[in-house]
Formats: C-alpha cells, sequence, structure tokens
C-alpha cells in the first residue's frame, strides 16, 4: 500500500473513532499532498509524499518555537501533537552513529575540505538520508565536521 493510501485510509479510521484532532492533522497532510500534485499536475510517489511531510515538519516545529516565545502553551500543543501525528509517515530515524558515519563516509568520498565546501557535501548527504534524519541537524553535524 502507497504511503498516500495508508493517509487516506487513517483518515478514515479517524473518522470512524471520532478522533478530531487526529482527524484534522490527517486532513491536513492529505490537503497538501493534494495541493501539490495539482501545482505540479503530477501523481505524488512516497519519495514526493515524504518530502511534503518533511515540509509540514518543519513548519510545525518553527511554529512551536514562535508559540513557545509568545507563552501560548495551548496552541504550542497542538502543533506538538500534529508534529506526532505527521511523525508517524516517516521511515524509522536514523541513529546519530549512522547519520555521523554516512556523514564521515561522504566527506571522505567528495575531498571536502572546508565551509566553501558545505553545500557539496549537504547536497550528495540529503539523498542518502531523506526522509530518515532531520536536515537541520545533519546541516550542524557537517558543519562542525568541516570547521
Amino acid at each position: 500500500m502507497s504511503l498516500k493510501n495508508q493517509i487516506t485510509e487513517d483518515m478514515k479510521t479517524a473518522m470512524r473513532a471520532k478522533d478530531s484532532a487526529r482527524l484534522g492533522a490527517v486532513r491536513l497532510l492529505l490537503s497538501a499532498i493534494k495541493q501539490r500534485e495539482v501545482d505540479e499536475r503530477i501523481e505524488l510517489t512516497d519519495a514526493d509524499v515524504i518530502a511534503v511531510i518533511e515540509k509540514m515538519l518543519k513548519q510545525r516545529r518553527d511554529s512551536i518555537s514562535a508559540f513557545e516565545s509568545a507563552n501560548r502553551v495551548d496552541l504550542a500543543d497542538i502543533e506538538k501533537f500534529e508534529v506526532s501525528v505527521l511523525q508517524t509517515y516517516l521511515p524509522k530515524q536514523m541513529s546519530d552513529a549512522e547519520i555521523s558515519a554516512i556523514v564521515d563516509q561522504v566527506i571522505a568520498d567528495s575531498g571536502a575540505q572546508g565551509a566553501k565546501d558545505m553545500g557539496k557535501v549537504v547536497g550528495l548527504v540529503k539523498p542518502l538520508v531523506a526522509g530518515m534524519a532531520d536536515m537541520g541537524k545533519v546541516s550542524g553535524l557537517i558543519k562542525a565536521r568541516l570547521s
């Protein structure tokens, strides 16, 4: 079953269970997926759906930090719940050791020397960890290794 079909089935399950919070989060995700399909006039693959989920997660994390800095705990809690729902559709996350090994291997293979090569290294690492690691964390790790 494709990831998009799984999300649709989860929406139906949330409807049957009358779980309005989960239903809202899943509907937001399906809406974002359909919007991208309409915009690009394509049928999204699982990799494309994962990219949509990652984008939504990044937006939610930014919102959480903004809400917490404004002392809006109620809104931050809603966003945290949406993050937990969205994360269920991502593949199993890589450990820090696995990410470090991949980063070290790519740096060695590409011959990257310093901070000026960071973009090249990020470009090579991103397809290897897509959906399985937070790119913000990966980028910070690459920056630390190249400095």
